[in-house]
């Protein structure tokens, strides 16, 4: 009984591997991986440094975010939404830790 459970425990990834596959890799954040498979195919890093951009700040940054998940798919929760302005802040932007929103 005891080795028939342990076989079947360890066979559940060969079953389920999409359920092993959605953790993050090491190092890298939901908002990382939302910005990779959702917006890099379209967006170079030249669209956040053009003359005119639109995110001068973390509510501009967050209300694009919001506003070009429409446009990509499945409909995403505020917390993807979130997770990805984090990213761009980090990555790109660099607005003040004081910004609202951008540490919660």
């Amino acid at each position: 009984m005891i080795r028939k459970t342990l076989i079947s425990l360890l066979c559940l990834p060969l079953v389920f591997p999409a359920a092993a596959s959605t953790q993050p890799a090491k190092g890298e954040t939901r908002g990382q991986l939302l910005y990779a498979a959702h917006c890099h195919a379209c967006h170079s890093s030249q669209i956040h440094w053009r003359d005119k951009k639109l995110v001068t700040n973390w509510e501009t940054l967050l209300l694009q975010v919001r506003h070009w998940q429409a446009y990509v798919g499945p409909v995403w929760d505020r917390d993807d939404d979130v997770e990805l302005a984090r990213y761009l802040n980090r990555s790109i932007y660099h607005f003040p830790p004081g910004s609202p929103g951008s540490l919660q």
